[in-house]
Parts: C-alpha cells; sequence; structure tokens
C-alpha cells in the first residue's frame, strides 16, 4: 500500500510539486491525492462525481504528449509506476474547489498549506519579473557606453602621445 505524508509538509516539498503546464501553474491528479491522503482513483472519482465544480479553468486533462513530456523531464513520473489514464492537472483555483470535493480529515490543513505554497510560487514569479526588468533597464542605460570608453581611452592615448614628444625649445626670459 502507498504511503501518504505526515503533516505538516514543508511548504518546500508542495512548491516542487508546482508544474507550468499550458502557461499555467499546476497540481497533478496524483500529487494531490498523496499530499490530501487518498489514492488517485479516489480523488478522481470524486472530481468526476462534482464535475460541474471543475470547469477547464480549474481543471483539464493533460494529452499523452505532455504525460509523456512530463515522465521525461522528472524522474518521478516514471514509466509503470503511475497510472495508466491520463492525469488531471488542477489549477489554484480548482486546489481550491477539492477541499470541498474530498472528506478526508486532512484536506482542509492540506489546502490551506497548498494556498500558502501557491501564493509563496507567486511571489517568486513577481521577483523575477522585477529582477528581470531591473536587468533590462540596466542594460538599456549600459547600452553606448562601450563606444564613451573607447572614446575616452584614444582621448588618453593622444595626450599619452602627444606627451611623448620632445618639449618644443623655447627663448629664455629674464635673466
Amino acid at each position: 500500500m502507498k504511503k501518504y505524508h505526515q503533516l505538516p509538509l514543508p511548504e518546500e516539498a508542495i512548491i516542487r510539486k508546482i508544474y507550468w503546464i499550458r502557461g499555467e501553474k499546476v497540481m497533478l491528479d496524483n500529487d494531490l491525492a498523496f499530499l490530501y491522503g487518498v489514492t488517485t482513483k479516489v480523488l478522481k472519482q470524486a472530481v468526476r462525481r462534482n464535475s460541474a465544480r471543475f470547469p477547464e479553468d480549474f481543471m483539464f486533462l493533460l494529452t499523452k504528449d505532455e504525460t509523456d513530456s512530463l515522465r521525461s523531464q522528472f524522474v518521478t513520473l516514471k514509466r509503470g509506476e503511475h497510472s495508466n489514464y491520463l492525469p488531471f492537472a488542477f489549477t489554484e483555483q480548482g486546489v481550491a474547489m477539492l477541499s470541498g470535493v474530498l472528506r478526508s480529515p486532512a484536506a482542509v490543513q492540506v489546502n490551506i498549506a497548498i494556498m500558502r505554497a501557491f501564493a509563496h510560487f507567486r511571489k517568486v514569479l513577481e521577483i523575477n519579473s522585477t529582477l528581470a526588468g531591473k536587468i533590462q533597464e540596466l542594460e538599456n542605460k549600459v547600452t553606448g557606453h562601450d563606444e564613451k570608453i573607447k572614446l575616452i581611452f584614444q582621448v588618453i592615448k593622444e595626450l599619452i602621445e602627444k606627451n611623448d614628444k620632445p618639449p618644443i625649445p623655447r627663448k629664455r626670459i629674464g635673466y
């Protein structure tokens, strides 16, 4: 029988289970089942019984190509160790809806931890986009500096060459 997590689950462990698929931050059904302490079959049955609660922007079925791509990217998704059925991918809103559908004792606590992980993930993305903007701003400021630096070196070389020439003899003034 499959072992389930022990609460409290570290936020980093949840964040590692958030994937970027179709431009959305999602969690897969088997990861969520593990976190909620139920089997993937029970989770999928609960979702199918309450399909009206899960529109396409809350949950979608992965294609075979997406599933194969995940298997090739992540060691955790090895062929034969997981369901033969295509997995569901739940967005943040879909995960929030799951807490109302699943009736496991830890569902509320797990859902709070997952919502915190999604919020943390959002902050990290925001920080990264802010840093990317600042780097772009810095690149824009630096553009053109190479030519100015070359000009400065050229002027310095000219001054050095000018000082290397012997001084012009001058007529002495005074005694």
